[in-house]
């Protein structure tokens, strides 16, 4: 009888002793939103930190509060730590990428695109950019399939319409680039843009 009292007596401490952990994580949590309205940043990853827990959620949450006050370095290194522990999670890597485009690592930019359209292929955020990225340095057929995939969700978008025509206008498909700029014409009728790439396919 006494082993079985010692026993509910330990399941009721651990028990509370879990509701109370969660509550204080709650209450950092919304801390940490208050601070952040008032852009204390720091002050904010402070509370956080006093957690003292390696979670997914207090990392990605570090890791956007350093990135909103320029501390790029210890941003990426906590989108890592998240990234580490839930490796499906997209988010996650949005996140990272934030950061490091500051940072000018564009290697790692693209591999967590990659990563991302990996998970989610079709995901037309992580192919915008992706293709953006080719498209910026001149490799206009890997860029594509990229907007290719967008364009085909999103035909009636202007960003991914006008860019998708240039692209093609560069790989010399005219007539692809004459109908995708007649198409930002209909979306964006005064596009200076559009009007410039039909001239130039004529």
């Amino acid at each position: 009888m006494e082993v079985l009292k010692r026993s509910l007596f330990t399941l009721i401490a651990m028990l509370f002793m879990t509701i109370s952990s969660a509550q204080d994580k709650v209450v950092a949590f919304s801390k940490s939103y208050e601070l952040e309205a008032d852009k204390q940043y720091l002050a904010a990853v402070s509370t956080l930190k006093l957690l003292k827990i390696n979670s997914y959620a207090v990392n990605l949450r570090i890791g956007w509060l350093f990135y909103l006050n320029g501390n790029y370095k210890e941003s990426v290194a906590y989108y890592v730590k998240a990234i580490q522990l839930r490796p499906t999670a997209i988010e996650a890597r949005f996140g990272y990428i934030l950061p490091a485009a500051k940072l000018k690592m564009w290697k790692n930019v693209a591999a967590q695109y990659d990563a991302i359209l990996k998970l989610d292929p079709q995901n037309s955020k992580a192919n915008y950019y992706r293709g953006l990225m080719f498209y910026n340095v001149g490799e206009y057929s890997k860029a594509e399939p990229y907007f290719d995939r967008v364009e085909q969700m999103y035909p009636f978008d202007y960003d991914i319409v006008i860019l998708s025509a240039w692209n093609s206008y560069f790989l010399k498909r005219y007539d692809k680039a004459k109908l995708l700029f007649n198409q930002a014409l209909l979306i964006q009728p005064q596009s200076a843009s559009a009007k410039e790439g039909i001239s130039l396919c004529h």
